[in-house]
C-alpha cells in the first residue's frame, strides 16, 4: 500500500481487497474456464458503491475521485482482471461519457442505474478498420427527420451484451467539414431494431469479461440520443481515453502485484535441491525486479490520478502510467510463470490467468505504440 494514500483511501483499499479475496477470487477460475461474467459479483460491487466512486453525490455517486476508482480497480485486478475491467469499463466507458457530455435529461435517465451497478453500458469506438486510427471510423449516422439512422459495425466492445447492459454509446460519422469527417456520439439502447449484439468472442484472456462485436443495420434512434455536441464525439472520446488510461494503469499495477505475491508465496513453499526456491539468488533477483516494477507502476498511476483530480493537465502522465504499468504486468506475469515452472502453465493457478490476461494491457485503450507516440509528441517531436 502506498504511503501517499489518505486514511480514507487506505480504508477503501482494505475494503476492496477483502471483497476481492473473499468474493471475487473464489469464483475466478470457474468464471474464466466457462467464459462467464458473474452478475452476482457485479451486483455486489454495485452495492459497495464501486461504480459510483468518481462521481459527485448529487448524481448518485460516492463523491470520490479517480484516485479512489484506481484504488478499487487495482485491488480487484490482483485476483481477477476480468472483474477489474468490468468495473473500469463500466465507469470510464459506460457512465463517464454520459456524466461528462450528457444533457440533464440523459443524466437523469441513465446515471442512477449505472452508478449503482444496476445497469452497464458499452462504448462503441473500435471498428475492423479503425482501432488506433479511430479517426478512420466508417460507421455512419444520417439525420432523417427526428431520428438518426445508423449503419456500420464495431468490435471488441466491453460490457455490451450482459443481462443488465442498457445501451451502447456509438461513434459515427455524421457529416464532413473542411474535408474532414465529423464524428458524433449517439446512445443506442439495447433491443433497438437493427442493433445486433453478435456472439461473444473466444478470447485468450479476460475470458470472464463480456466482449462482443456489434452490427447496426438501419438502426433508428431519436435525435435526442445525440450525446454531446454534434461533430465533437471524437474529441470528447480522446478526453475520456486519458482518464481510462489512468484506470488501466491501476489495473495493470494490481495484476503485477498479484503476480508478485503469488510468486513470493510459491518460492517460499517450493523445495528444490533440498532448500526453498526463495533461497536461490536467481529467484531472489527475479522477485526483487518484480517488486520494483510494482512500485514504479503504482507511483506512475498515482501521479497521473492526482494530476487529473487536481484539474491539471495529465495526458502525458496518463500515457506514461499506462506504458510503465502495462509493461510491469506483462513482465511480472512472465516471471511469475517461470517461478511456478510447470504449475505456471496450469490455468488453475492465478499466474497462468495473469499471463494470458496481461497481454491486452499492452493493446487495449491505446497500444504501447500509441503511448510512445503521445509521450514523443509531448517532447515536441513530430512525425
Amino acid at each position: 500500500m502506498s504511503a501517499d494514500l489518505t486514511a480514507e483511501e487506505r480504508e477503501l483499499s482494505a475494503m476492496v481487497r477483502d471483497f476481492a479475496e473473499t468474493v471475487v477470487a473464489p469464483q475466478a477460475y470457474e468464471a474464466d474456464r466457462t467464459h462467464t461474467l458473474s452478475m452476482d459479483v457485479v451486483r455486489q460491487m454495485g452495492e459497495l458503491g464501486l461504480f459510483g466512486l468518481p462521481f459527485p453525490e448529487d448524481v448518485g455517486g460516492q463523491g470520490g475521485d479517480y484516485m479512489a476508482l484506481g484504488i478499487a480497480i487495482e485491488a480487484l485486478a490482483r485476483v481477477d482482471q476480468s472483474i477489474a475491467i468490468t468495473l473500469e469499463a463500466g465507469v470510464s466507458l459506460g457512465a463517464m461519457p454520459v456524466f461528462r457530455f450528457g444533457n440533464d435529461e440523459q443524466k437523469a435517465e441513465y446515471l442512477p442505474d449505472l452508478l449503482a451497478g444496476r445497469a452497464l453500458a458499452g462504448f462503441g469506438l473500435t471498428e475492423p478498420e479503425a482501432g488506433s486510427d479511430a479517426g478512420a471510423t466508417r460507421t455512419t449516422a444520417v439525420r432523417d427527420g427526428d431520428d438518426w439512422v445508423i449503419n456500420g459495425s464495431k468490435q471488441f466492445i466491453t460490457n455490451s451484451g450482459t443481462p443488465i447492459t442498457r445501451f451502447v454509446t456509438v461513434t459515427a460519422v455524421t457529416g464532413e467539414a473542411d474535408g474532414r469527417k465529423q464524428i458524433s456520439t449517439i446512445i443506442v439502447p439495447g433491443g433497438t431494431p437493427g442493433f445486433t449484439v453478435e456472439p461473444a468472442y473466444d478470447k485468450v484472456g479476460w475470458r470472464a469479461s463480456d466482449t462482443h462485436p456489434l452490427t447496426f443495420d438501419n438502426v433508428r434512434v431519436p435525435a435526442a440520443n445525440l450525446l454531446g455536441d454534434e461533430g465533437r464525439g471524437f474529441q470528447n472520446f480522446l478526453n475520456i481515453l486519458d482518464e481510462g488510461r489512468v484506470a488501466i494503469a491501476a489495473l495493470a499495477t494490481g495484476a503485477a502485484e498479484g503476480c508478485l505475491e503469488a510468486a513470493v508465496d510459491y518460492a517460499k513453499s517450493r523445495t528444490i535441491f533440498g532448500s526453498a526456491l526463495s533461497t536461490r539468488q536467481n529467484a531472489q533477483f527475479t522477485l526483487a525486479r518484480m517488486r520494483a516494477r510494482v512500485h514504479t507502476a503504482r507511483l506512475a498511476w498515482h501521479h497521473a490520478a492526482r494530476l487529473r483530480d487536481a484539474g491539471a493537465s495529465f495526458g502525458e502522465e496518463a500515457a506514461i502510467a499506462k506504458l510503465v504499468a502495462g509493461d510491469a504486468a506483462m513482465d511480472n506475469a512472465r516471471d511469475a510463470t517461470q517461478i511456478f515452472g510447470g504449475n505456471g502453465f496450469m490455468n488453475e493457478f492465478p499466474v497462468a490467468r495473469h499471463y494470458r490476461d496481461s497481454k491486452i494491457l499492452e493493446i487495449g485503450e491505446g497500444t504501447t505504440e500509441v503511448q510512445l507516440l503521445v509521450i514523443a509528441r509531448a517532447l515536441g517531436l513530430d512525425r
